[in-house]
């Protein structure tokens, strides 16, 4: 049987030929090596191996494609042939006929959505939905609470003071319940995460607050005492000035904290300039003015809105600091650095009430006559308002937080005049609704303005297309009513 190699033609080996010999013809599809003594190979030159736009012919009568460009013609899949013919050669384990290189690496460009992906993609934007609606929700939730705890914490106050006139006591014990912060923080958190921290590990581990090496005395007493004092006397004056003025009027007038923020953020913290919370600040201060000037500026009402107005700007000042050194702490850290609050507060503070009391500034009696009922609830209602607000503004947005606060007025109003009978005069509820618009104003966010006037430049823009569609529609019916008159009318505009 004679011995060949695509493209050449027959070649014979020996004199007489190969007779009877087991021949391996290598063609387009198959490869067949004749064995013999001795074995004949034969190998072209690689520029005759491909003729353009020619075909070669092959023992088995077939002819390799080409692509007229001099290359091997790559076939429907996307394989050239000259590359599979080398892979059935070799016997390349794994090989699939098709599935070459060459289609590996343009597969990841050609991939084609499939159900699947549009289901998935679907299910992640019902998700993101879901997601933000139960947050809405649980924020709506958490500004009732936010407000119906201040509201108690005023109106307990107000009960307490009934049978017990001491506010630096019920301030310092208070505040004294700020020590269980970071233990109800540790307990939920274990409950929602399942770390299994020791208390002492993730105290530690929070206390990186305070530098890398950890709390130590010196910075215990550094960073704490400052804010600790402040803390102290935005409750005190609050306290005292609900002695002189109804709760509607302290909560108003406590509100005006958030244009005092404003003002030390702008010149401390240099933020942002906004015009429309300089009107604002303007309003809370004729806010001020008005309830200062309702019972006329002398008597117990000034000094109130004094002391109510000392208490906001003392709370503006810890909100300042707090944001300038703790502005990126974790909400362990938070909790960590208010339970250090409450420890500095019973360890250093304490000898404060000891001095009023001795000095006869505030008296107690007895322990047993002390109202522990109203104060136990003071401290834990105090204390579930510090929560709430610093959980809430990790879980929910901060603006809500906000309008909890602001919503405290009307719910002390609503205390006093049902429970108290107490009657508010017109300047009153003029200084009132001034305090909350400026209060309101003060929670635009920084681009309202911009966003604003997008909204009216679509709104704007959705109105010319309607009014477009309607004299298209007017034009084409002008037109057809023209046209069955046997006449063309054409509109000018």
């Amino acid at each position: 049987m004679p011995c060949s190699l695509t493209p050449l033609p027959k070649c014979r080996c020996g004199p007489g030929g190969l007779s009877h010999r087991t021949c391996t013809m290598i063609s387009a599809d198959s490869v067949e090596v004749e064995v013999g003594d001795p074995p004949c190979v034969r190998l072209d030159p690689p520029e005759s191996a491909h003729l353009p736009g020619k075909a070669a012919p092959t023992g088995g009568g077939r002819a390799v494609p080409t692509d007229g460009g001099g290359g091997p013609k790559v076939t429907a899949n996307g394989v050239h042939d000259i590359e599979d013919r080398i892979l059935r050669i070799t016997g390349y384990y794994g090989y699939n006929p098709g599935y070459s290189s060459h289609k590996r690496e343009d597969g990841s460009e050609s991939h084609a959505e499939t159900p699947g992906s549009e289901t998935s993609g679907e299910s992640r934007s019902y998700r993101t939905c879901t997601n933000t609606a139960l947050k809405v929700l649980g924020g709506l939730l958490l500004v009732l609470c936010v407000s119906s705890s201040w509201v108690g914490t005023t109106q307990v106050v107000k009960l307490t003071y009934q049978s017990f006139s001491c506010p630096f006591f019920i301030s310092w014990f208070s505040s004294n319940g700020n020590i269980l912060f970071f233990p109800i923080y540790y307990s939920g958190h274990m409950v929602l995460t399942g770390e299994k921290q020791t208390p002492i590990q993730k105290f530690r581990e929070c206390s990186k607050l305070f530098g890398e090496d950890g709390m130590t005395l010196k910075l215990f007493v550094k960073r704490t005492a400052p804010f600790s004092i402040l803390w102290t006397l935005t409750n005190y004056l609050y306290l005292l000035a609900l002695k002189k003025l109804t709760a509607t009027d302290v909560s108003a007038l406590y509100c005006c904290h958030k244009a005092f923020v404003f003002l030390l953020s702008w010149i401390v913290l240099k933020d942002r300039f906004m015009g429309v919370r300089i009107v604002a600040v303007i309003m809370a201060i004729t806010g001020i003015v008005m309830m200062a000037y309702a019972d006329g500026f002398h008597g117990d009402s000034f000094v109130g809105v004094a002391l109510a107005v000392g208490s906001a700007s003392t709370s503006a000042l810890y909100k300042v600091l707090f944001k300038m050194f703790l502005g990126s702490a974790s909400l362990g850290e938070v909790a960590h650095f208010l339970s250090t609050m409450g420890f500095f507060n019973l360890i250093f503070i304490s000898c404060v009430p000891l001095i009023l009391y001795f000095t006869k500034v505030e008296h107690w009696g007895s322990l047993s006559s002390l109202p522990w009922g109203y104060l136990c609830g003071l401290a834990g209602l105090w204390l579930v308002f510090n929560i709430l607000v610093h959980v809430g503004v990790v879980l929910t947005y901060p603006i809500l937080i906000s309008i909890g606060t602001l919503l405290s007025v009307p719910g002390n109003a609503a205390v006093d005049v049902l429970k108290h009978e107490v009657i508010f005069s017109v300047v009153r509820l003029a200084a009132t609704c001034i305090i909350s618009l400026g209060f309101l104003l003060l929670l635009l966010p920084e681009e309202w303005d911009s966003v604003t006037l997008r909204f009216l430049a679509n709104i704007a823009d959705k109105k010319s297309e309607e009014h477009g569609e309607e004299l298209t529609e007017s034009s084409v019916h002008t037109r057809s009513r023209s046209r069955a008159n046997g006449t063309v009318s054409i509109p000018l505009a």
